[in-house]
């Protein structure tokens, strides 16, 4: 995955942000296996729904969920599932396709913060 560090994106208060399969990383901030992994599921996502239809759809989910309880970007699906399994440095060989649709409900005991 090329990383690039530049002073604009993402936004303040985020670490990376992963733009058409390159990993935007804040100026300053250092870069772990963890955060790479997190955005390469990010990419496999990409892949599996094609690149706008990824996008439009994680917007959709973060405008659906702004007004419900919680953390609105924590509860995106696509999130929930690279937060989920950015430590398990096999995931990625044994993922299953359109795994983030498992993560479009919330479940009762799952905190979003």
């Amino acid at each position: 995955m090329k990383i690039v560090h530049n002073p604009f994106l993402p936004f303040r208060g985020y670490k990376a942000v992963n733009v058409l399969g390159v990993m935007l990383v804040r100026r300053g901030m250092e870069v772990t296996e963890v955060d790479i992994r997190h955005e390469r599921i990010h990419t496999r996502q990409m892949l599996e729904l094609g690149i706008l239809p990824f996008y439009v759809l994680y917007v959709l989910e973060w405008l659906v969920r702004l007004p419900m309880r919680g953390n609105a970007y924590r509860s995106i699906s696509f999130e929930r599932e690279a937060y989920a399994h950015e430590r398990d440095k096999h995931y990625l060989q044994q993922r299953p396709l359109y795994a983030w649709r498992h993560y479009l409900r919330k479940h009762k005991n799952t905190s979003y913060t």
